[in-house]
């Protein structure tokens, strides 16, 4: 559990201070209305939704009773609204990090989570990437069909790795930003951290020493991939060739694709 001065040098006190939200069967129209923005808040990454956006009709049904809130949250996810926002001009990888957001509330915890979404998306799809979340075990655990996501990477986590917590932070960017601000869904964030299976720095939110791991400002830099090849089928194998490729922190996470596509060992990914 996060102490509330942590929480508030590193910006996301007002969610550890605040409850889940919760639509309860006796709702009252506060509590309605509470959970329509919450719900709108937590999938669209804190982007403001003009009222000539909003999901008017999935709102509708949410009050009669014809969803509840996980229905209403796929709604949201499965939109139109949310693929222009999140899909459509945004890589794929980063597109998974905002998924395991937006969705589950944590980021992605290594890069087979990564790699089972990728191969997930160009097999069934869109929507089955978007379900994948919501119809998890994990969702249904911590979520349950009537309490909308929050962010739960902020506290440790049961069946979790502790490196999550960094990885949120570096996801989250604070309470008054958003996801799409400063440019944020133009490439993905954890790739080198997920690939190198290292811990990022957190950085509070004023002034102050970082609280530990990989620093962020590398991202400037080029980075060397080391791969080996896997032989399909083979019985053994006395030699393998290792290639190296020198790739801009851009480039890393359609390097790292392309090589999981061909069944490459990603063996190291460091800097020039």
């Amino acid at each position: 559990m996060s102490s509330s001065t942590t929480a508030q040098r590193l910006g996301f006190e007002p969610f550890i201070a605040a409850p889940p939200v919760e639509l309860r069967l006796n709702w009252s129209e506060g509590e309605m209305q509470a959970t329509i923005r919450a719900a709108y808040r937590q999938v669209f990454g804190n982007e403001h939704v003009m009222s000539s956006e909003r999901l008017i009709s999935a709102e509708s049904l949410l009050r009669q009773g014809e969803l509840r809130v996980r229905d209403f949250v796929r709604g949201l996810a499965l939109s139109e609204l949310y693929r222009t926002k999140f899909f459509y001009s945004t890589p794929q990888v980063r597109f998974i990090e905002l998924n395991y957001k937006h969705l589950l509330g944590r980021a992605p915890a290594d890069e087979s989570e990564i790699a089972f979404h990728v191969d997930l998306y160009q097999r069934e799809g869109y929507e089955a990437e978007i379900n994948s979340y919501l119809d998890s075990e994990e969702y249904n655990e911590s979520f349950g069909e009537a309490v909308v996501p929050y962010y739960r990477g902020f506290e440790t986590l049961r069946g979790q790795k502790t490196v999550g917590y960094n990885r949120i932070i570096q996801l989250y960017g604070g309470y008054a930003n958003s996801d799409r601000a400063q440019g944020k869904n133009k490439s993905a964030w954890l790739t080198r951290d997920l690939a190198c299976n290292v811990a990022n720095t957190i950085r509070p939110t004023s002034n102050g020493p970082s609280l530990g791991g990989v620093t962020t400002g590398e991202r400037s830099q080029l980075y060397r991939v080391r791969s080996t090849q896997n032989s399909a089928g083979a019985m053994t194998q006395l030699r393998r060739s290792i290639n190296e490729t020198v790739v801009s922190y851009e480039q890393l996470s359609a390097t790292l694709q392309r090589l999981n596509q061909q069944r490459a060992k990603v063996l190291s990914v460091l800097p020039v």
